[in-house]
């Protein structure tokens, strides 16, 4: 036994073990809670903790939490909540390390929406749902969005991200363009002798929203294309409030994070309902789901009040898409908040044209959209009928089969997109 003070060794595999659970140590803690009051019985959640997924020889850990808004029936929020996770999964290579996994996930959650769409839509149902979908990977946040439930994080700085689109026609002037160029017509409800009432919708149909999953009775414009942000975190952490429009037609973010500062994620959550129910009454299904980032060795502080603007000091949080309807807010810009990814283009070839290396991690002759298995020759080129197809070679991909090719082209307008199944309704 060594006396005290004299030098003593450990062997090297003790200081790697010490090493790799000092890594593991560094991810982040994740608490959350939910409320929701219902008027229609249309709003679900996913919340999923500890997710596994293979990573070298070993076993990563994420974290999924998902707000479905439905309308016209359930059928779509409750299908996209059973499969939306798996075909994101599905769309991403085996065996990649944590840089590559958190790398591929924008052009997988794409996928990953198109697929769910496409699938329910066979099943002809003619409801939809909006989708605000979260995955944290260590101190990576990753969102995608279709519809207008949101998604806003507060750091432990005080300072405010929106991570979402809205995508409603009132307030988005580059979707009604895209919409009314694919062959849709967008008006106001239109009550006889020239009268015309209510929010911007899309004609047939009559809805409000420019994206969102289902839906097949308005046209295949209404695309489930997700606007997706993803954002590394400070590792002092800070909170995401995943909310339903009912929530946010009441509150602002900066009134949805105060009246529930300091609380546990239950309470918030439930105080934020509380909040905007009592404003105006309960009008729509209201969800929230508050997850606080923490760092795994401090308890829980109260998160601090926003921090008041310095006139004069005050620059755009991240590059301001025009996709997003917020793009006339303005915060502070801190080091601790860093921009990974940002892309909202409603067109697939955009949204799949990724540059290596992300690119060669991809199979070569799978359908970019459902993972189908093709011969070579057999797969479309995802920029066929682009301006870059004259320059392709055959092996420039990605590649959709037939089936996800005709769901691009009725997205885009490019053929007609009512031949569909009679539906039924929900």
């Amino acid at each position: 036994m060594s006396s005290k003070g004299e030098h003593q060794t450990v062997p090297l595999s003790v200081l790697l073990k010490r090493e790799s659970e000092s890594e593991k140590n560094e991810d982040p803690e994740i608490l959350h809670g939910q409320a929701s009051q219902s008027k229609k019985g249309e709003d679900f959640t996913l919340l999923k903790t500890e997710c596994q997924r293979a990573m070298g020889d070993g076993v990563a850990t994420f974290s999924v939490f998902g707000l479905f808004d439905g309308h016209n029936g359930s059928g779509a929020a409750i299908y996209t909540k059973e499969n939306l996770l798996n075909n994101v999964l599905s769309a991403i290579p085996a065996d990649l390390n944590r840089d590559e996994w958190v790398s591929v996930l924008p052009r997988a959650l794409v996928a990953g929406f198109v697929k769910t769409d496409k699938d329910f839509q066979e099943r002809a149902k003619t409801s939809g749902t909006t989708v605000t979908f979260v995955i944290i990977e260590g101190w990576v946040v990753t969102v995608a969005s279709v519809g207008d439930s949101r998604c806003i994080f507060e750091s432990a700085e005080g300072d405010i991200y929106y991570l979402s689109a809205d995508h409603r026609l009132e307030c988005n002037v580059e979707e009604r363009e895209r919409i009314t160029a694919s062959g849709g017509e967008v008006g106001r409800l239109n009550t006889g002798g020239g009268a015309q009432i209510g929010p911007l919708r899309c004609w047939p149909g009559g809805l409000c929203l420019s994206r969102s999953i289902g839906d097949m009775d308005v046209g295949e414009y209404i695309v489930p294309v997700p606007y997706v942000k993803q954002i590394k975190l400070s590792t002092a952490g800070g909170r995401l409030i995943i909310s339903s429009d009912g929530v946010w037609d009441v509150l602002s973010a900066e009134v949805a994070l105060e009246c529930c500062r300091g609380m546990p994620p239950d309470a918030a959550a439930a105080q934020i309902v509380k909040e905007a129910v009592q404003a105006k009454g309960l009008r729509d299904d209201t969800t929230c789901i508050v997850v606080d980032i923490l760092p795994l060795e401090k308890p829980p502080p109260p998160l601090p009040p926003p921090k008041k603007a310095v006139k004069g000091k005050l620059k755009a949080m991240f590059r301001k898409k025009s996709s997003s309807s917020h793009s006339d807010k303005e915060h502070t810009e801190p080091d601790v908040v860093e921009e990974l990814f940002e892309e909202g283009s409603a067109m697939l070839s955009e949204r799949f044209d990724t540059k290596y290396p992300v690119c060669n991690m991809f199979k070569l002759f799978v359908c970019a959209v459902c993972q189908l298995e093709m011969k070579p020759g057999e797969g479309i080129s995802i920029h066929a009928g682009t301006s870059n197809s004259l320059k392709l070679r055959p092996c420039d991909g990605p590649f959709l089969c037939t089936s996800c090719q005709e769901k691009k082209e009725a997205m885009e307008g490019k053929r007609p997109s009512g031949n569909r199944h009679d539906s039924d309704s929900d």
